[in-house]
């Protein structure tokens, strides 16, 4: 996880603008390492450079926050998918349910 998170920084510095797919792999590589807040963070930043986040990474984010114990954020999360008019898939709906 340290090593995409170090890569998604220099991505910013170099004036490369992160996509969901860059960003959908480190939020997966924060869920791997049990970084939820990191993966957060990548959301967040994903939101300030205007790269959208797609179904892949709002899996991987509830995965993250499945994983960190933080069900109602995982909810959250959910929720805010559904805002978006993106589609959740059985890898989605299994995160929930076990978050």
């Amino acid at each position: 996880w340290e090593k995409a998170m170090e890569v998604v920084r220099l991505m910013f510095q170099v004036e490369v603008r992160p996509n969901s797919i860059s960003c959908s792999a480190a939020i997966s590589a924060c869920e791997k390492g049990g970084k939820w807040t990191s993966a957060l963070h990548v959301l967040a930043a994903m939101v300030q450079v205007r790269a959208q986040p797609n179904t892949i990474t709002f899996n991987a984010m509830i995965s993250a926050l499945e994983k960190g114990g933080q069900w109602q954020e995982a909810l959250q999360q959910f929720s805010v998918m559904e805002h978006r008019k993106l589609k959740a898939d059985t890898i989605t709906c299994n995160a929930a349910i076990s978050a």
